[in-house]
């Protein structure tokens, strides 16, 4: 798990591009102890049979040689990994040692590194479909649940299913009433706030739903023609995205492609005559209900895409709002849009998504929704990244859950587990192994979002969120804020946390973590490491782990604890300049390290 001197990942320290043309030969590089001075290989599988290059030594530092090796980026996703041979491969490999195994067979995978013969599933991986656009990796996204964020005031009339709620009401966050809750807030209200956004440093707007809808979170949409009414209709939604891109912010929509609300025209028309030409976009069966709907829901009837006339009119739908000014969108229920017991059109529906997006706006971005394990349905010209619950949250709540807090994990029937530092770092590893690297640094770091506990519920201390977030901010991946958190607001699970933000009362906001999160969105704005580096594992312990980012010569070194712990003795050989936490630090005379042992705890040097 620990890098010990091999290494290889996907950042332009690496690869000689990110987005390779079909065919174009790629240069990667590898990293190795000076004293490995021979057995370096290559292994690709070309068109799937395994081809050896060796590699040759390109430069020599210190205290490492960088191998350089050509790949052929031959298929639209070409695997490779490299094989570590001689006499010197077995030095310092940390965990990839054990009893019996010869010291000269080494493989190096996006997993790490192995002494025995593992699965293609974690080489690393050159992708040439279409790159995901420029701008995303090094954004920070904020999310805007747009009932509970900012009201303009306006006075609309309340329809017939909506309960009209004062703005400090409380949320009711189980039972009938919870999705009637109608707040008020509106898109001149977003507007209105814009400065918040921009004052904490984020520069992408991801807005919820904003199609008309019976409920408050407007998923089960009534038509995908025009932002509702009670938002202030299209006017102002054309206001908002045209402010924000004055500011130099980007919008991205919510789309839901599994599923519409069950009174949107398409199923209505469906419903009311069986030689309907709508009724092909629907699943209709001889059960109770009738027709498929999602988990059995039935004001959300599933879209059944093998209906090329529900296929157009999803892409037209696509296509209309980033004409109207969207710069991307966020796919609601990726996961199981195109997927119906023996039918699976997932990835077709994302290239013909991806397809729509590139032909409207050749830089707009697409990221899916997947509540677990997205691996296998990226790299595959659709979704250009994930909401990253799998490989980031999920293991940041497990190892950062306050010690006294019991709350749900995320649709599993256990409560958040603790685990140590390892564990959390394996899991990251897990996944991060199975995927491309512009997958994962284009897939969203989330602390939580309008589906989630609220990330100072998890941790049950703004310490403990204050390391939540470094994390979030300074590993490979684009963060994601669900508005609120920046303030400390508090939240069980989704529905509970789907509160008004508190403007009238600022004595309420979190002083603590709201400048934590504009200190640490400041500092990955301003450095390259952080949005584009590599990423090299130093330590993991059960409550501290620590990691560089580098680029371009540039180390940032990133210390992260939960509580406190043995100092952590790094021989990185060089004076460390505070970026954020603790003071400078200086080697010993044996060019080692002391890092602080108090916790929790978040530190960012740049080493010299």
């Amino acid at each position: 798990m620990i890098d010990r001197g091999f290494h290889h990942d996907g950042s332009a320290d690496h690869v000689s591009t990110l987005a390779p043309e079909p065919g174009e030969t790629v240069t990667v590089f590898v990293r190795t102890p000076r004293e490995h001075r021979s057995g370096v290989y290559v292994r690709t599988t070309p068109d799937g049979e395994p081809h050896f290059t060796e590699a040759v030594v390109d430069r020599e530092t210190e205290h490492e040689l960088w191998w350089r090796a050509d790949v052929v980026a031959r298929n639209p996703v070409t695997r490779y990994r490299f094989l570590l041979t001689g006499s010197g491969s077995g030095s310092g490999s940390g965990s990839a040692g054990g009893a019996g195994n010869p010291p000269g067979y080494r493989w190096l995978t996006a997993s790490g590194l192995v002494a025995h013969d593992v699965p293609d599933a974690t080489d690393f991986r050159l992708v040439t479909h279409a790159a995901p656009p420029a701008w995303a990796a090094a954004s920070t996204v904020y999310q805007i649940f747009p009932d509970r964020f900012a009201s303009s005031g306006a006075r609309r009339e309340t329809p017939e299913w909506a309960i009209p709620c004062d703005w400090d009401d409380p949320v009711a966050g189980t039972g009938p009433s919870t999705p009637r809750q109608l707040f008020g807030g509106d898109l001149d209200g977003i507007r209105s706030r814009l400065g918040h956004v921009a004052g904490l440093g984020a520069d992408t707007l991801y807005l919820t739903p904003v199609f008309p809808a019976a409920s408050n979170h407007r998923y089960n949409a009534s038509s995908f023609a025009e932002a509702d009414p009670l938002l202030g209709g299209d006017a102002a939604y054309r206001a908002l995205i045209d402010d924000a891109h004055r500011r130099g912010m980007r919008v991205l929509g919510d789309l839901t492609t599994n599923h519409c609300g069950d009174i949107h025209p398409w199923f209505r028309a469906a419903l009311k005559d069986k030689d309907a030409p709508e009724r092909e976009m629907f699943f209709f069966t001889d059960g109770d209900l009738g027709y498929e709907a999602w988990m059995g829901v039935p004001s959300l009837p599933k879209l059944d895409w093998s209906s090329e006339r529900l296929a157009a009119a999803m892409e037209e739908v696509v296509r209309h709002w980033l004409r109207f000014g969207l710069d991307g969108w966020r796919i609601d229920v990726a996961n199981m849009t195109g997927r119906l017991r023996g039918s699976d059109l997932t990835r077709e529906v994302a290239r013909r998504i991806r397809r729509a997006v590139a032909a409207e706006r050749p830089d707009g971005l697409l990221v899916a929704e997947h509540a677990h394990d997205a691996t296998g349905d990226l790299d595959a010209d659709g979704w250009q990244g994930t909401m990253n619950y799998a490989g980031f949250t999920r293991p940041v709540w497990s190892w950062l859950r306050g010690p006294e807090v019991r709350l749900p994990f995320l649709g599993v029937p256990a409560e958040v587990p603790r685990i140590g530092g390892g564990d959390a770092v394996a899991t990251m590893r897990a996944f991060s192994g199975h995927m491309s690297w512009r997958a994962l640094t284009h897939s969203w770091s989330i602390l939580g979002s309008h589906d989630t506990a609220r990330i100072r519920t998890v941790c049950g201390d703004p310490a403990l969120v204050e390391v939540a977030a470094g994390l979030m901010f300074t590993l490979p991946g684009t963060p994601m804020v669900f508005a609120g958190d920046e303030l400390g607001l508090e939240g069980s699970w989704g529905e509970d946390a789907r509160r008004t933000m508190p403007w009238e009362h600022p004595q309420a906001w979190d002083t603590r973590t709201l400048g934590a999160y504009r200190d640490l969105i400041a500092l990955r704005r301003g450095e390259p490491a952080l949005t584009g580096g590599g990423l090299r594992w130093l330590h993991v312990s059960d409550d501290a782990v620590a990691y560089l980012r580098e680029r371009a010569g540039e180390r940032l070194l990133v210390l992260a604890a939960r509580a406190a712990h043995p100092p952590v003795r790094l021989p990185l050989g060089s004076a460390a300049t505070a970026l954020y936490g603790e003071a400078d630090l200086a080697p010993d005379a044996e060019g080692v390290l002391t890092l602080p042992a108090d916790g929790p705890a978040f530190h960012v040097w740049r080493l010299g």
